[in-house]
């Protein structure tokens, strides 16, 4: 997933740190250089989203939360690549699972080639994020990636088994998120202090606030699926609906006052209509459950913003400062 309706151009204006942006140069080398293998074949199916583009928010936080050690080292950069190919990754698997056919704009992988194709080039992937690790960072840091990823697993496990299922909880979908996106946020801010050499309370601070807004991240970008167009997001509004993935709002207006019919409208089992979709989706907006998800995200953001405090003052706690709030700007002005 990435930033919702983000626009390259919006982050270099919010995060004012050149040698970030150098560094992020090098990263894309990197990518490149560390997702090609010795067979051709592999080699395009491994690049194809990665050559799709993408913000590379993940990398960018690693970079950032590098910025409280030593950002010249060489490994920031490593543990930038390291993040961005578990990444990678796992959306080749979530593609095969969604049965999708888009990803960035670009055929997906699975629709593009075969499905056991774009497994193993998702397998190749996370491999090579183990190696990079290994070959450039601490045993801890690969100990890292390794229970991030399963965190990521377990989420996507999670959300499986909820699929199509009305009766579950807001803490059930917290729990998906956070597994599924959450996670690795929090290692990618984790994984650039430690690179960096920070110390362990910066390392422990930037790490509450990357849960915080990697929670924010993904509840943002949940709510754009219920309020913005294909142009805005990527793909069709509603993708999540038709998918049998409910996520908070829907959740919480199948409680509401019309959540009988909701319910009818989303039966157990059956793939709903562009007619049914469109009519929860207006039942969620005009029922202001949008609105009551992103309330909840910013009392995230409020946390997060606790834990920037105990940061050290300087250019790159004002850049975190502003990105979480940017998250939910974006999805307020489309909503608008």
């Amino acid at each position: 997933m990435g930033i919702p309706s983000a626009r390259m151009e919006d982050l270099q204006s919010l995060v004012s740190i050149p040698r970030v942006w150098t560094q992020l140069e090098r990263v894309e080398e990197r990518l490149l250089e560390a997702s090609t293998a010795d067979d051709p074949y592999l080699t395009k199916i491994a690049q194809h989203l990665l050559i799709a583009g993408g913000k590379r928010f993940r990398p960018l936080l690693a970079l950032l939360a590098a910025e409280f050690g030593d950002p010249t080292d060489h490994r920031p950069v490593e543990a930038s690549v390291s993040v961005e190919l578990i990444h990678l990754g796992s959306l080749y698997h979530d593609d095969v699972i969604d049965q999708a056919d888009i990803r960035r704009g670009a055929v997906s992988a699975n629709a593009n080639w075969t499905n056991t194709v774009a497994i193993l080039a998702g397998d190749f992937l996370m491999a090579r994020a183990s190696e990079v690790a290994a070959t450039h960072l601490s045993q801890e840091s690969v100990r890292l990636l390794a229970a991030t990823y399963a965190e990521l697993v377990e989420g996507q496990t999670r959300e499986l088994q909820l699929q199509n299922d009305l009766t579950h909880s807001i803490d059930d979908y917290l729990q998906v998120i956070g597994g599924k996106t959450a996670s690795l946020i929090r290692t990618s801010a984790r994984l650039g202090a430690m690179a960096a050499d920070a110390t362990p309370d910066v390392v422990e601070n930037l790490s509450e606030w990357a849960w915080e807004v990697g929670m924010v991240f993904q509840i943002a970008d949940d709510a754009l699926d219920l309020v913005a167009d294909e142009a805005t997001i990527g793909k069709p509004a509603g993708s999540d609906i038709r998918e049998g993935t409910y996520t908070g709002p829907v959740l919480m207006a199948a409680r509401g006052p019309e959540g009988d019919r909701v319910r009818q409208l989303l039966v157990d089992g059956e793939a709903p209509g562009e007619e049914a979709v469109a009519e929860v989706i207006r039942i969620v907006r005009d029922g202001g459950y949008v609105d009551e998800s992103l309330r909840a995200a910013r009392a995230r953001l409020d946390r997060a913003s606790d834990a920037l405090g105990r940061l050290p003052e300087g250019e790159a706690r004002r850049v975190l400062e502003t990105l979480g709030a940017y998250l939910l700007e974006r999805v307020e002005a489309v909503k608008a």
